[in-house]
């Protein structure tokens, strides 16, 4: 059983993004984009997670609404289309993407996490997302 821990960063936001995963405190994924948004970055985090999660993990974000958006607000989108009452759904690739993921691993928990208090996981994928961001890669390189 393993604990994976994710985190995105855009500075500004928007702009120049970076996400990160985190196993036994160490970056086991990140990525980069040009031009992104904390929201999309904290999405790549996720799906980086699942694609690396075993049955009996857990993956642990600070983002309540990406956890929203899987645990309870997709499968209603999906019915409806994918469209919600309010309008289109920003970023839609990634919810698909990661509801698909969600779904096809019931047996791999996803936790929210509060962020910024300390919690090591979390504090490492901070970091990592933000080194990230400014072009740090599992190589070492830039």
């Amino acid at each position: 059983m393993s604990y994976y821990f994710t985190d995105g960063s855009a500075s500004p936001n928007p702009g120049p993004g970076g996400y990160a995963v985190i196993l036994d405190g160490a970056p086991v994924a990140l990525g980069r984009e040009k031009d992104s948004t904390n929201i999309r970055m904290e999405a790549q985090a996720l799906i980086a997670a699942y694609k690396l999660a075993q049955p009996g993990d857990t993956i642990y974000t600070d983002s309540e609404f990406w956890v929203n958006v899987a645990t309870r607000w997709a499968a209603g989108w999906q019915r409806n289309g994918w469209k919600k009452k309010t309008g289109a759904i920003k970023n839609l690739e990634l919810v698909q993407e990661l509801y698909e993921l969600y779904c096809a691993h019931p047996d791999i928990k996803l936790e929210w996490t509060r962020g910024h208090v300390g919690t090591d996981g979390n504090e490492a994928a901070d970091e990592w997302a933000n080194k990230a961001r400014e072009g740090a890669t599992l190589e070492g390189g830039a």
